[in-house]
């Protein structure tokens, strides 16, 4: 075999022509098409190969059954190496490299391989209708054409080239470079033997030729530990699931109609171990998912679990949607999770973040060399409030990319639910914008309709695919018809956050009681409105951080009060029409707000004030979940009825809990420190009236003020009741 004039020739054989251009493409990683020069081509009656192995000074060819292929000629000194392989079929070759050092390198050639995707693949993923991207996109471990390895893809359209790198490739783009499937603007590699565990990142080369900073995988299953952000290729959590019994359960309720009471945590706050890290998957199975099912609560909701780079932000701002993050362990512990919550009857819903993403340089941001998966135009793909990119979810590339992280989780690790984060930021194109600072839709008004049609296509697949999955939306405004079909002109979602609930009600108990009969529609407002969505009542962590202190602290009054108030506001919202959700530490009324750096407060339960609340939270969870009349009509008008609306001088309110064969129940509350003896209220019925809550119980730490157990109302349903100081009861008809 001889050079000539950088082609690779031997008695008549040519091989693929390597000009000075294409040696010099291939050397500085700037070759777009490397199957078309490595790999085995034909050349003539036979073969040759080309392989590219910088810093190697020989390389020998293999069949991959051990036997020898021929010696392969060094056609360029930095690592170009071609010659005639002896083969009777094109077929991948293991290359034995040495090197000046006297060290050696061994690798199937990945440039031996044809594509893993196909022609479907890149129809649907171009159409947007790609409803397994998960299966295909980023790293997979596969046998492909008799070997094991990964399969790599990532969708970079613009991009001039792409490598995967890694440790199995040096860390060198020249050696990863991938094929380019041009319909679908994806790039693809199988690379032989590469596990599960191996780190890597991609190598772009944006449209003006300049390489951009390393990318993480969009579609990775794993990340590493922060402050390192390169992505690990891992399989699908290996796990035997043992959890048919609560999904078949979900699958067949109408969870408008079942108890719904989520405790909302932070999985790295809520504890921590004894030298202040965070607790593992399994550490927190085997202590949060018991203390859940003591406190009585259906469900956990986590704040954002896919990876994140910063820890302050919660993990609001996600750079790795697919990968559960690395702060607590492997994705197998977060499925081992889930699973134990399932068997012992908790459910599991993710806060989900599709509304914008962080402008991490490893991130999505400018992904491919330009505006990818965000607008070009700050108006409308920069969020002011939060420093971050807006996803453009009128590219379908970018709402498949979405919506199948959506349903991802719903099927790998069987989530019961994802709350969507920031709703009311997406549906309004002028959304904390001032005038001049964004860009109307095209009938000219401010409604996002690309978001809006995100949202509806994310709903309707995630429901028509995964039967007992709710959609919760924190949206703060009065769009219309959130919680409602899409067929029926909503945005699909199964619940929304009421969030003047919250504000009403938190600002009604911060007055002096003196001053709350002023303010009595604080409390009587919400209920216009209460059943035109399916309502979540939510006192979430953003109630209890930067400033706005404590559940218990915005409570008017000494500590007594404070105390005294928390749990008549407790039991007010557990009798409220609407599904709960409390944050961590408000269930024993945890006296600083709330921060990542810690854990809560535990000690403070060696206090008497402090167990009265989280002993009253437990009991009105068991109290909710026994009564159908507390839940079954949470969101609908027939299950509400007003006993006593204007007591303003008072600041008393009563109103009936009702459902279908069930015994009427009347939640009673008062917020003056008065006691009210004697004080009369015509009840729904006549008869005996038990007391099945009382917010003042000693047990609470109140003053065990009641009405020893029972009410007896006349015949026309008047009563005289003693309703303690700053206290909620309810009273259960007996039948």
């Amino acid at each position: 075999m001889r050079r000539i004039s950088g082609r690779c020739c031997d008695d008549g054989l040519r091989a693929a022509v390597l000009t000075p251009e294409k040696i010099a493409r291939l050397l500085e990683g700037r070759e777009d098409d490397p199957f078309a020069t490595l790999g085995v081509h034909p050349a003539g009656n036979g073969f040759t190969a080309c392989v590219l192995l910088p810093e190697a000074v020989s390389v020998t060819a293999y069949r991959l059954d051990g036997k020898e292929a021929g010696s392969l000629t060094q056609v360029d000194p930095r690592g170009l190496f071609s010659g005639k392989v002896s083969i009777r079929k094109r077929q991948p070759l293991r290359y034995h490299a040495s090197y000046a050092d006297g060290g050696e390198y061994r690798m199937i050639d990945p440039y031996g391989f044809g594509p893993v995707l196909g022609p479907l693949d890149d129809y649907y993923f171009a159409e947007g209708s790609h409803g397994r991207l998960f299966d295909k996109m980023g790293a997979h471990l596969i046998t492909h054409e008799g070997v094991e390895g990964t399969h790599f893809a990532v969708w970079a359209p613009n991009a001039q080239r792409v490598s995967v790198m890694g440790d199995f490739n040096r860390w060198d783009g020249r050696r990863g470079l991938m094929r380019r499937r041009q319909d679908a603007g994806v790039w693809e590699i199988f690379l032989p033997e590469v596990g599960p565990g191996s780190p890597y990142k991609f190598e772009i080369m944006g449209p003006d030729g300049k390489l951009l900073p390393l990318k993480a995988d969009p579609f990775a299953f794993r990340s590493e530990l922060r402050p390192s952000t390169a992505s690990i290729v891992a399989g699908v959590p290996d796990h035997q699931w043992g959890d048919e019994r609560h999904r078949d359960h979900w699958a067949k309720a109408d969870p408008r109609r079942e108890p719904v009471s989520i405790y909302e945590v932070h999985a790295g706050s809520w504890q921590k171990d004894e030298h202040g890290h965070f607790l593992s998957w399994d550490e927190l199975a085997n202590r949060l998912i018991p203390y859940v099912v003591g406190m009585g609560f259906t469900h956990i909701e986590f704040l954002p679990i896919s990876e994140y780079p910063y820890d302050p932000s919660w993990g609001y701002q996600t750079t790795g949607l697919y990968a559960p993050t690395a702060r607590f362990g492997d994705p197998d512990g977060f499925a081992r999770f889930i699973d134990g919550a399932h068997r012992a009857g908790v459910g599991v819903i993710l806060d989900w973040v599709p509304a914008h993403f962080p402008t991490d340089a490893h991130g999505l941001a400018r992904f491919d060399g330009t505006a990818l998966y965000e607008h070009e135009d700050p108006r409308k793909g920069f969020h002011p409030d939060w420093n971050t990119a807006i996803y453009n979810f009128g590219r379908r590339e970018v709402a498949q990319f979405l919506i199948n992280n959506a349903l991802f989780w719903a099927e790998r690790y069987h989530v019961d639910g994802l709350r969507v984060d920031a709703v009311a930021s997406m549906l309004y194109l002028d959304y904390s914008r001032k005038d001049g600072e964004w860009i109307p839709n095209a009938q000219g008004g401010r409604e996002n309709i690309e978001a809006v049609d995100f949202l509806q296509q994310m709903n309707k697949a995630l429901y028509g695919t995964h039967r007992g999955v709710m959609t919760i939306a924190e949206e703060s405004t009065s769009w219309p018809k959130v919680s409602h079909p899409v067929h029926e002109g909503g945005l699909g979602f199964g619940f929304k956050w009421n969030m003047g609930f919250m504000h009403d009600t938190l600002r009604y108990l911060a007055r002096d009681p003196v001053h709350r009969g002023h303010h009595h529609d604080d409390i009587t407002f919400g209920l216009l409105y209460a059943f035109t969505e399916n309502f979540v009542l939510a006192l979430s962590h953003d109630e209890v951080v930067h400033g706005k202190a404590s559940l218990l602290h915005k409570m008017a009054g000494d500590d007594w009060q404070k105390f005294a108030t928390l749990r008549a506001y407790y039991a007010m919202m557990w009798g409220y029409p609407g599904k709960k959700l409390l944050f961590m530490g408000q269930e024993f009324a945890q006296r600083e707000e709330w921060s990542e750096t810690r854990a809560l407060d535990w000690h403070l339960l060696d206090h008497a004030p402090h167990q009265g609340v989280q002993r009253l939270v437990g009991d009105l969870n068991r109290l909710y979940r026994s009564r159908a009349t507390l839940h079954a009509r949470d969101c609908e008008a027939e299950g509400f009825e007003w006993v006593l609306v204007d007591a303003a001088a008072d600041s008393v309110f009563a109103w009936a809990r009702r459902a279908p064969g069930e015994a009427p129940i009347v939640v009673i509350s008062h917020f003056t420190p008065m006691l009210r003896q004697g004080y009369g209220i015509r009840l729904p019925a006549g008869g005996r009236w038990r007391e099945i809550m009382n917010s003042d119980a000693a047990d609470y730490g109140g003053s065990g003020t009641g009405n020893l157990g029972s009410v007896f109302a006349a015949e026309d349903g008047w009563a005289e009741i003693n309703i303690p100081p700053l206290a909620t009861l309810m009273l259960e008809l007996d039948h």
